[in-house]
């Protein structure tokens, strides 16, 4: 297609959202002219589905729950004057709490005011909260943010050592909606021996987000701990950073949550229209629709031209392959869905993997995000009329040129500038997709079946190594191979897991596991020492 074809194409296609100055461009998305009209029937299911769902309908039956993170920045949508008071409610805790740290009225035990914030959380309890950090942190912060956002031993030492000697003045925010997760457990036993150590009690230091009578609620009721805040069986980890998961942690380390919340409002708005060419969440999941059949035939890859943006793909990983990568549909057919997502940011996509994208296997489609504006005052000039910034534009729009003259195509968000209410937009604009594409599918996006079974199978390896360490322990003096384990045990069907097993126990000393190199590593000989 000629330039000047293109842009006439552009104009036609291009949507503006004037007051978030927020432009989606599907241009290059080589959809057909009548593409709109033909989907408009499934679409406009999709929408009263939507509608439905933001009434209080049960739009999770799985697990028979409604789904409700729309009505956290539009409380009177609630279902019931009860649940809005209940969010207003918490979001009024929010920024009490978070003034009264500012302010020094809640402090350490030592009566210093906290300085770092440790968030202790996993998925949607860590991803949300670490985008929105990143995103729109900066020197200002009024707190240092850092995270425990896996259960890797090392990845926490590491944080403890870049906290070091402030850890006296650090607040711990402890967020799992069951408070049984055992990653976020694990991570808050390890801070607490942490601050232990430092002669420190933990309790002191410590805020939970939680469910009302959850595992964590009962734990920090006990202990006395400095405050907690509730999350709700209708607010999805994925699609919780707009609430006191999100919200907490933001107004801690000095954002303005009630700009991020109208951002998330605004767009939410935009999203409710029916009119298909007037909704940008809408032309997103048109888009995703075409350009992976429906069926997930292509991957999303995701280029935000701005740093601060570089974490928002590992956010859409867990919003978009959690909520649609399902086996079944909604009637119980296997159709194998999702999008596989993945990203990194331009420029450093030039000098990555651009090449692949334009010249390699064309199972992708991309989403470029522009930002307009490129820093706080003016830049200098790096040579006559062009600044570092001026460079970024003209590669993005290098880029996006190059792949579409092979035929790869591509999404284009732009917003003029990234702050708490552009952040909070973009969230708002991918949940919305999300959940209309998932009705286009015919897929539940508000429930995880492989993330239960995932864990289920790593409950079953932990009980299986209980059991080891317990026949280690009762002979002490006998020297084991995996096979010679597994027979014992009367698993042998189990012997590559008693391996695996026995290779990692002797690998850390709290084990008490020894082992003796075979010929071959699945020889090896393992006792207890």
């Amino acid at each position: 297609m000629q330039k000047l074809q293109l842009w006439e194409r552009y104009k036609n296609r291009l949507y503006h959202h004037s007051e978030l100055d927020l432009t989606v461009d599907t241009s290059r998305m080589n959809f057909p002219d009548s593409y709109l009209e033909e989907m408009e029937p499934r679409l406009q299911k999709a929408f009263e589905e939507m509608a439905e769902l933001e009434a209080g309908a049960v739009a999770n039956p799985d697990e028979q729950r409604m789904v409700g993170h729309y009505w956290l920045r539009a409380p009177e949508l609630a279902p019931t004057p009860e649940l809005a008071e209940e969010i207003q409610a918490t979001l009024a805790s929010v920024k009490a709490f978070a003034s009264s740290v500012h302010q020094g009225n809640i402090a350490a035990p030592d009566g210093h005011r906290f300085e770092n914030l440790l968030i202790v959380g996993i998925g949607g309890s860590a991803l949300g909260p670490q985008f929105v950090a990143d995103s729109l942190g900066g020197a200002k912060d009024r707190m240092k943010v850092f995270f425990f956002d896996n259960t890797d031993p090392d990845g926490m030492d590491k944080v403890l050592a870049e906290i070091g000697t402030g850890l006296p003045r650090t607040l711990a925010v402890v967020i799992s909606k069951s408070g049984g997760t055992k990653e976020t457990r694990n991570g808050m036993l390890e801070a607490r021996q942490a601050f232990e150590k430092a002669g420190l009690n933990f309790a002191g230091h410590a805020v939970a987000v939680t469910g009302s009578d959850s595992e964590l609620d009962r734990t920090a009721s006990q202990e006395g701990w400095l405050g907690m805040l509730p999350m709700w069986d209708w607010v999805g980890g994925r699609t919780s950073v707009t609430s006191a998961v999100g919200l907490l942690p933001a107004a801690l380390q000095g954002i303005d949550i009630d700009q991020l919340l109208a951002g998330a409002r605004s767009c939410d708005q935009a999203t409710r229209s029916r009119v298909t060419r007037e909704n940008p969440a809408a032309l997103l999941a048109l888009s995703w629709f075409h350009a992976t059949g429906g069926k997930g035939k292509r991957d999303m890859v995701l280029l935000p031209y701005k740093d601060r943006l570089i974490l928002f793909s590992r956010y859409l990983q867990q919003l978009i392959m959690e909520s649609l990568g399902k086996e079944l549909d909604r009637d119980g057919n296997r159709v194998l869905q999702g999008i596989t997502v993945y990203g990194n940011k331009g420029s450093t996509d030039q000098h990555a993997y651009v090449q692949q994208l334009r010249e390699g296997v064309p199972n992708f489609f991309v989403t470029f995000i522009e930002i307009l504006k490129d820093r706080e005052g003016a830049s200098m000039l790096v040579e006559p009329g062009a600044t570092s910034g001026d460079y970024l534009s003209g590669f993005f729009q290098g880029t996006r040129s190059a792949l579409y003259e092979k035929e790869r195509e591509s999404v284009t968000i732009t917003v003029r500038e990234i702050s708490p209410a552009t952040v909070g937009a973009l969230i708002a604009l991918y949940e919305r997709a999300v959940g209309l594409y998932a009705s286009l599918i015919n897929v539940n996006a508000y429930h995880q079946p492989g993330v239960e079974a995932g864990k289920k199978a790593a409950g079953s390896v932990l009980k299986l190594q209980g059991e080891i360490l317990e026949m280690l322990r009762r002979q002490p003096n006998r020297d084991f191979t995996c096979t010679d384990m597994a027979m014992t045990l009367a698993r042998p069907e189990e012997v590559e897991t008693v391996f695996i097993i026995l290779r990692h126990l002797a690998a850390n000393p709290a084990h008490g596991v020894g082992v003796t190199p075979g010929d071959k590593v699945w020889e090896n000989r393992f006792r207890a020492e």
